[in-house]
């Protein structure tokens, strides 16, 4: 019964130091990862100089992280900064198009609405042909015909 452990036989700063060590060492991914990203998106720097980056902190992770940290850490946060601005500029630019194309609805969906204003009796077979019409000659919207077709007559 020597070999096996039990959870009293475990201090409670042993546990506190597992989990010390255990966070930092995540840290210390997350800090390596991070460091790898930027070498890779910093546009200043040459190819040369990304490889010999890249290569100092895969070889020797410890010094080569310190080193660039302490050497190019103020840039990082900046290109972060600036990627964060730039996607935040493309996503503006997206919903701004997106809005202005996908705005108005197509020909075969006022179509259909008309179709089902119709079948309700909300307009005659005359308004409907004539609403028709304008939607596919691209004059009118069924929105429009139809609020000029309620006030017509009904």
């Amino acid at each position: 019964m020597s070999g096996q452990y039990l959870a009293y036989d475990y201090p409670l700063l042993s546990v506190f130091w597992s989990m010390l060590w255990f966070f930092l060492w995540i840290m210390w991914f997350i800090l390596l990862f991070r460091v790898v990203v930027d070498i890779f998106r910093d546009d200043d720097m040459s190819g040369w100089a990304k490889t010999g980056w890249l290569l100092f902190c895969i070889c020797l992770p410890f010094l080569g992280v310190l080193v660039y940290v302490i050497a190019r850490g103020r840039g990082m946060g900046r290109r972060e900064v600036a990627q964060a601005r730039e996607q935040q500029r493309q996503f503006d630019s997206y919903i701004r198009e997106t809005a202005k194309s996908g705005g108005g609805t197509s020909s075969a969906d006022e179509l259909a609405k008309l179709s089902e204003i119709r079948a309700r009796g909300d307009i005659s077979d005359e308004e409907f042909r004539r609403a028709k019409e304008m939607v596919l000659s691209g004059h009118g919207s069924s929105q429009s015909t139809g609020a000029a077709t309620s006030t017509s007559g009904h």
